[in-house]
């Protein structure tokens, strides 16, 4: 994005002021849907379950679990 002229800068700053935006980011706040919490507390059932669907909707298949060899390793 390249810069701003004054004219858009100054639409830009309208919109920011404008009480309506504001009244509607608020709105957007108030009725935010969180699936994975309960109250305000992260619920691991709601967690699993949505884990579970993902990988059902990516068709992940899970991989054979193979030893590392390496004895010695440094960051």
């Amino acid at each position: 994005m390249g810069k701003l002229n004054r004219k858009e800068k100054k639409e830009l700053r309208q919109i920011a002021d404008s009480a309506v935006l504001k009244k509607d980011m608020q709105y957007l706040a108030d009725h935010r849907f969180t699936p994975l919490t309960h109250g305000q507390h992260l619920s691991m059932d709601r967690w699993l379950a949505f884990l579970t669907e993902y990988n059902e909707f990516i068709n992940h298949i899970p991989k054979p679990f193979k030893p590392i060899k390496d004895r010695i390793m440094k960051l």
